[in-house]
C-alpha cells in the first residue's frame, strides 16, 4: 500500500467555511455564533470525488491520513470558546469523509487551541474524536498566536496533559501551524517552514523523550530547513551537551515526504535515515500548480520517491511500513 500521512480537508463545502467568517463575526460583535447548517452527504462526496480522491486514483496512492485544513484552524482568531466549537466542526465533518469514503482517507483531528489558555479543552476533544470517533492523529500546533511565538516551547510542562494523553491513546501529533498573523511571514512559505524548524530545534534543546519515550511527533513539510543543515543541529547538540540527534530526538520525531522538486527529497533521504520519513503530499494544499520543467503536479511527490536512491525496500519503508508504526491505529494490512 501507499499510505499519505499527510492530508487536509482544503475543499470543504463552502457553507463550512461561510459559517467560519459568521462565528467570528459573530464573537466580534458579541453576539451568539448562528447554528452550524446542514451539509448534506452529496456536497461532501462531490467536494472529495473530483478533488483528493481523484488525484489519489491517478497517483496510485491507497490511504490518506486526513484532517482539517491546516490553515484554516485560526488559534489565533476568535478565542477558545470559538475555537473548540470550529474544531468540533471541522473534525465532525472530517469524520463524515472517513465514513463515506472509508477505504480511502481515515481521520485526524485539529484541537481547539488559544494563546495563552490550557489545553484541558484540547485533551478533551483529542479523547472525543480517538475513543468515540477512530481518529488516528491530531495535528498541534506550536503556535498558536499565529506567528508571533508567544507559547512555551514544546518541551515546557505547559504541553504535558496533552502528550501523556497522546501516549495513553497512542496517537501521534503532527507539529503543523495554522495561518500567519504575522504580515512578516508568509503563511505556507514562511511561517509553516519556520515552525517545523522551530520545533525541532525546541526539541534538541530539552529532554522531553525521556519523560515521554513512547510520544511520536511528525515535523511535516521535509522538515523543514533541518535536513539542509543537519550537521549544524548535531554541532549545536554537541556544543549544548545533548546525545546525539539519532538517540536524542530520532527515536520519536519523523518528517514527511511534502518536498516539492527531486533535488529536495534526494536530500531528505540521504541526510536522514529511512525509518524516520514518511510518505506524505498535502495534495489539493500549499502548492497546487504543475511544474513547467516537469509537467508533472509539484505535490506529486510518489514521483520523487521512487525517482529516489531508495532500494525497494527502502521505498515500501517510506510507503507503508513507517506510516503504519508512527500511526499505529491504522491497524494491520
Amino acid at each position: 500500500m501507499i499510505i499519505d500521512c499527510h492530508g487536509h480537508y482544503t475543499t470543504a463545502p463552502a457553507a463550512h467555511t461561510r459559517w467560519r467568517e459568521e462565528q467570528l463575526a459573530a464573537v466580534g460583535e458579541g453576539r451568539p455564533a448562528p447554528a452550524y447548517p446542514l451539509i448534506g452527504d452529496d456536497e461532501i462526496v462531490e467536494s472529495i470525488e473530483s478533488n483528493q480522491l481523484r488525484l489519489a486514483r491517478e497517483r496510485g496512492i491507497d490511504l490518506t491520513v486526513f484532517s482539517p485544513r491546516a490553515s484554516a484552524m485560526g488559534h489565533h482568531e476568535g478565542g477558545l470558546e470559538a475555537s473548540v466549537a470550529w474544531s468540533r466542526a471541522c473534525n465532525d465533518l472530517v469524520a463524515r469523509v472517513a465514513g463515506l469514503f472509508p477505504d480511502a482517507f481515515v481521520p485526524a483531528c485539529q484541537l481547539p487551541q488559544a494563546a495563552g489558555e490550557p489545553l484541558d479543552a484540547a485533551i478533551a476533544e483529542l479523547r472525543r474524536c480517538v475513543e468515540t470517533m477512530g481518529f488516528v492523529a491530531l495535528n498541534l500546533d506550536p503556535d498558536p498566536s499565529g506567528g508571533h511565538w508567544t507559547s512555551p516551547p514544546l518541551t515546557d510542562p505547559h504541553w504535558f496533559g496533552l502528550y501523556e494523553a497522546m501516549c495513553e491513546l497512542d496517537v501521534p501529533a503532527m507539529v503543523h501551524v495554522s495561518a500567519s498573523d504575522n504580515p512578516a511571514f508568509h503563511a505556507t512559505g514562511a511561517h509553516y517552514l519556520n515552525a517545523d524548524t522551530t520545533a525541532f530545534m525546541q526539541l534538541l534543546q530539552g529532554d522531553l523523550f525521556a519523560r515521554f519515550p513512547t510520544l511520536r511527533l511528525v515535523i511535516p513539510h521535509g522538515g523543514g530547513a533541518v535536513p539542509y543543515h543537519w550537521g549544524r543541529y548535531r554541532g549545536l547538540a554537541d556544543m549544548l551537551g545533548q546525545p546525539p540527534l539519532e538517540t536524542h530526538l530520532m527515536r520519536n520525531v519523523f518528517f514527511d515526504t511534502c518536498v516539492y522538486h527531486q533535488p529536495g527529497i534526494d536530500l531528505l533521504l540521504s541526510v536522514v535515515d529511512v525509518d524516520n520519513v514518511l510518505f506524505g503530499s498535502e495534495m489539493v494544499g500549499a502548492v497546487r500548480g504543475i511544474d513547467p520543467r516537469t509537467g508533472h503536479h509539484f505535490d506529486d511527490t510518489r514521483r520523487y520517491v521512487e525517482a529516489s536512491a531508495l532500494d525497494e525496500a527502502g521505498r515500501r519503508q517510506v510507503f507503508e511500513e513507517n506510516v503504519r508504526r508512527v500511526y499505529p491505529r491504522l491497524g494491520a494490512p
